[in-house]
């Protein structure tokens, strides 16, 4: 039911969209001449006066009125975002206007046969009652800002829309600007034809005007237009009020939130409304429409019964994996006593997050490859080097090591300092992890030595670098907070690897790695050095293999395997 009427609103909105949209169209055609307006208009008024059009324009008017305020009346709490206040109030303020533009248009016309074309409006507009032109011009951006919001929140959920989203904005910009230029070159063109002796008379007549029967039939509707839209909006507040008094004589439902913030609401809120009540930050990319799951919510202990998901909430819930103890905040609505919630996604989701996303991304164990490198001596050798200076050689550097770590499929996590941490193996598995780790230290030494010959003439002596790697468990997931949120991964195997590059310097190597990387590899390092060390945090020794340079690694053949796996060009 709920999607239905989603759907209805939508479509109505879709149709009354492309309306305006055709509108403004046509009213920018006045940058060439208040002829060309009435050339375009006889288009639009083949699109729009026809039966279907009818039809269409006004089914689509009525149930975009009815469902707005039906909408009004479903929430439980007018808390909402910004942007939802102001498409609402925009929205309210629109069929007044339209009603008085429909009036002043189509049924005049047809009622008292009166041509209302572009001069017609220009006169109106210009000479007889600039308010009048104000309103409309009003009725033009209200309507064309109120259906960009709708559509960029409706679109915003499509995998294609941040890559169109430049040309939506341009769009959104560009066609009232034109229209705006449009009828105000037009509005100019009319005061130049205007100042021939007799010619507003003349233009007048041609027009059929005046008419003080069509004025006295406009001014009553236009009053009855205005009543009638209070009075729906009168009677909405009414029954919210009616229905405030009802729940709350059945009770209320106390919803419990982490860090045991409380929030109390009448039966019948929605999770996401008890957090609009409790003024607590919640995710809803869609404004609570059920279509992104940003608001989900992990259910923990609750008193009684939950209503059971709709089909269109487990549909939701199925795209993105979600558990079977999460529910859609904007959909649950506990019918009595006491339940805990746990909101999953940061308040400042975004649409992306409404997406089925890999699992490690909402945090997992995994067995994986950890890869840290850093610079040996930078510090000293920054000191005797201007600030610019270091920060094109680390720039160059970081440049460096970046890319050996993401040719053989690696994830660079952070650039600390002047060091580097780098997870490998992350939604795939170990071996392939551990293959491409070594790849990547063998890729990194040879990349220092590129850069080395590239700054000879800029250092003193060559970069040098240190690099540990150890393979084991590790807790992986997007961790931080607001736009420093990123994937990488905590644990024992993190530590140690960033202790095995803190060896190097002992062993005055470019690698130390441990043997379990060895083995989950499945390579033979051969004759390179091997040694039990104890390692800090650690009960017991770990076998470690030493590289004095990174070239001493055999080949891995991960690059080999990952070209084999990029899909073939079709000839």
């Amino acid at each position: 039911m709920n999607e239905t009427i989603r759907a209805m609103r939508l479509w109505s909105g879709v149709v009354l969209f492309a309306y305006v949209g055709s509108h403004l169209v046509n009213h920018s055609l006045g940058l060439a001449s208040i002829a060309a307006m009435d050339g375009g208009r006889a288009v639009f008024l083949a699109a729009w006066r026809n039966p279907v059009g009818t039809l269409a324009l006004y089914g689509a008017l009525s149930i975009h009125i009815l469902l707005t305020l039906w909408s009004l009346y479903a929430r439980r709490s007018l808390r909402m975002h910004r942007w939802e206040l102001a498409q609402l109030l925009l929205g309210l303020s629109i069929p007044p206007l339209l009603v008085q533009h429909i009036l002043g248009t189509r049924v005049i016309n047809e009622l008292f046969g009166i041509d209302t074309g572009y001069l017609y409006a220009l006169l109106s507009y210009t000479q007889f009652s600039p308010r009048l032109g104000a309103q409309q011009v009003a009725l033009m951006i209200f309507a064309w800002i109120h259906g960009c919001i709708g559509l960029h929140f409706w679109l915003r959920l499509k995998p294609w829309y941040p890559a169109a989203r430049q040309w939506f904005y341009a769009a959104a910009l560009l066609v009232p600007s034109f229209a705006l230029f449009g009828l105000w070159h037009a509005s100019v063109e009319l005061d130049v034809l205007l100042r021939a002796p007799g010619k507003l008379q003349e233009l007048l007549a041609a027009i059929g005007l005046p008419n003080q029967a069509a004025l006295d039939f406009y001014n009553a509707f236009v009053d009855s237009a205005w009543i009638s839209m209070a009075v729906l909006l009168a009677a909405v507040f009414l029954a919210r009020l009616v229905r405030s008094r009802i729940l709350r004589r059945m009770g209320l439902v106390r919803v419990v939130y982490p860090g045991a913030q409380i929030v109390d609401v009448s039966k019948g809120h929605t999770v996401l409304e008890a957090s609009r009540i409790g003024a607590i930050p919640h995710a809803s990319v869609c404004g609570g429409r059920g279509r992104c799951s940003t608001c989900r919510v992990r259910i923990g202990r609750h008193e009684a019964p939950l209503p059971a998901a709709s089909v269109d909430e487990r549909r939701v819930l199925r795209r993105v994996g979600a558990a079977p103890n999460v529910r859609l905040a904007c959909q649950l609505r506990p019918g009595a006593g006491r339940i805990e919630i746990t909101p999953l996604l940061a308040p400042t989701a975004t649409a992306r997050d409404a997406y089925e996303r890999p699992g490690y991304l909402e945090g997992r164990e995994e067995e994986i490859a950890v890869l840290f490198a850093d610079l040996r001596a930078f510090t000293k050798l920054s000191e005797k080097k201007l600030p610019f200076d270091v920060v094109f050689m680390l720039n160059r550097y970081f440049s460096a090591m970046g890319e050996a770590v993401e040719d053989v499929g690696g994830h660079l996590d952070k650039f600390i300092g002047d060091g580097v941490m780098a997870l490998f193996g992350v939604g795939t598995d170990r071996r392939r992890g551990c293959r491409q780790a070594l790849s990547a230290a063998r890729a990194m030494g040879e990349k220092l030595e590129e850069l080395n010959r590239a700054l000879e003439n800029d250092l003193d002596a060559p970069l040098r670098i240190g690099i540990g790697i150890h393979a084991g468990p590790a807790i992986v997931g997007e961790m931080g907070y607001g736009k420093a949120v990123n994937l990488t991964a905590v644990g024992d195997t993190v530590n140690t690897a960033s202790r095995l590059e803190t060896l190097t310097k002992t062993y005055k190597a470019q690698l130390v790695v441990s043997q379990r990387v060895a083995d989950y590899a499945e390579i033979d390092l051969g004759e390179l050095p091997r040694e039990d060390v104890a390692i800090r945090g650690r009960q017991q020794a770990l076998s470690i293999r030493i590289a004095e340079w990174t070239e001493l690694l055999p080949a891995t053949g991960v690059r080999a395997e990952l070209r084999r796996a990029e899909p073939k060009a079709e000839v």
